[in-house]
């Protein structure tokens, strides 16, 4: 029974990015090479899609046990997902600094990954598109060559924009819009939205922006603002999750002033917010877990206490990144509808 336990635990502290040890990491050795880059995707092909609306997919599924159903069929908005970065591991094949939409083993852990867990929780109200893309390595963020991270996160982002426009070209046709995602998917949305919503006739097409896992300042957009209740829209929300009382040594590398929504109360103060108001989270192998976390804004990023799962006394973690939307899945998937359905009512006054 133990064994059991700790196999489960240690099963927890992976899906939710939680770390046994110190944090490691794969230093890529050579630099950027611009003609050492995987080849451009071609949207036109489903392949190059992670989530699709009229694909079978990980988008699709519903957590077990969860209270509600996919809503794809009859969604009146559309939600366009960008995931975060999976590749973090050492190089496999020739390309180094950015991966290839063609990396089936990639393609797989970004599936039962990011759009199991994080995409789903938008499927109750807008149709999932999640386009697969040339995401830089994980070391981009990490090395001191900014001329490498900028290459790398170009590439990925040439990707990001051609989707987008193939998406606005085949399947949109005015329908009302929302930009979510994670952290180098976060990265890479806030250029997607200044070159194609901010001041642009395009805004008045976005429900809202999630713009989670990477500091956002308030002052990111000129005319897309920081949404300060769960009924606003046309604005963003982002947050970045930490352990009660812990402040990261990256705190003055863009969180100190960055943009903190509470997702379980969708204010931006620094109130309290109990467990009770968490309407569920996703917990290991896609279980729904209700009342998973709590959460309170603290001077630019979110504190949570050990969320209230199966062995919580033991865990030490401190950095709850992976699980920025994991913990607060149902409470998401309620605000986007919230959001659509605010946002079509103001179209038809």
């Amino acid at each position: 029974m133990q064994k059991a336990f700790f196999s489960y635990l240690f099963s927890f502290l992976l899906l939710f990015g939680g770390s046994v040890s110190g944090q490691k990491y794969v230093v890529l050795s050579t630099g950027f090479d611009a003609s050492n880059v995987p080849p451009a995707p071609d949207y036109s092909l489903k392949d190059t899609w992670a989530a699709l609306p009229d694909k079978d997919d990980a988008a699709d599924k519903i957590p077990l046990k969860a209270p509600v159903k996919d809503g794809q069929k009859d969604a009146r908005a559309d939600v366009f997902f960008l995931h975060p970065t999976i590749y973090t591991y050492a190089p496999q094949n020739q390309y180094i600094w950015n991966a290839d939409v063609h990396d089936e083993a990639l393609n797989n852990m970004v599936d039962n990954s990011t759009i199991l867990n994080q995409a789903t929780a938008f499927n109750g109200s807008a149709r999932v598109y999640a386009p697969r893309y040339r995401q830089a390595h994980y070391y981009s963020f990490l090395t001191r060559n900014a001329e490498d991270k900028k290459q790398a996160l170009d590439v990925a982002y040439a990707d990001v924009k051609a989707a987008f426009e193939y998406y606005l070209q085949h399947w949109n046709q005015g329908r009302p819009i929302i930009i979510a995602s994670h952290s180098q998917g976060t990265v890479l949305a806030k250029r997607l939205l200044k070159d194609f919503f901010d001041g642009k006739p395009l805004q008045h097409q976005l429900v809202e922006a999630y713009l989670i896992g990477i500091g956002t300042a308030p002052d990111t957009f000129e005319f897309i603002k920081p949404s300060q209740s769960a009924e606003e829209t046309g604005g963003f929300v982002s947050w970045n999750t930490f352990a009660r009382d812990y402040t990261p040594t990256y705190y003055k590398d863009g969180l100190s002033t960055a943009v903190c929504t509470n997702p379980l109360s969708w204010k931006l103060n620094e109130d309290f917010v109990s467990k009770d108001q968490n309407k569920g989270g996703v917990g290991l192998k896609f279980k729904f877990v209700k009342n998973a976390a709590d959460a309170q804004v603290h001077q630019g990023i979110l504190w949570i206490n050990k969320p209230y799962v199966r062995g919580r006394m033991f865990l030490r973690t401190k950095i709850w990144h992976r699980a920025d939307i994991n913990l607060f899945w149902m409470n998401i998937r309620e605000n986007v509808a919230l959001r659509v359905e605010n946002y079509l009512n103001q179209q038809t006054k």
